[in-house]
């Protein structure tokens, strides 16, 4: 159903009785670290390699409630080859897109 977030895992992470506050935790994955991740072409710019593993390292949990394992597993990459990670940088981008509609998705059809 969805190509990179996972309804069972955040279920898991978040239980399956409190729609609201599954709501909530979603919108602040959202707002912070989803937002977070999306401003990283202005460190690789500036050469911020410390923020950019800062945002990288925070981030990995969140995407493991999320059941976004595939792009936990980009995170690590990037923060284990800082210096050379402006492509996979690239690859983590567009997977941000992606999950960002497919959290959208999942939230409008929360009960």
């Amino acid at each position: 159903m969805y190509q990179l977030i996972s309804e069972q895992s955040i279920y898991q992470y978040f239980g399956d009785d409190d729609p609201e506050m599954i709501r909530e935790m979603i919108q602040i994955i959202l707002e912070t670290n989803i937002k977070d991740l999306k401003e990283l072409n202005t460190f690789y710019d500036s050469g911020d390699f410390v923020s950019i593993k800062k945002r990288c390292h925070k981030a990995k949990p969140s995407m493991s409630y999320i059941g976004a394992l595939k792009t936990r597993k980009t995170l690590e990459e990037i923060e284990e080859n800082l210096e050379s990670s402006k492509g996979l940088n690239q690859s983590l981008q567009d997977q941000l897109g992606i999950i960002e509609t497919e959290l959208n998705k999942f939230l409008s059809a929360i009960k």
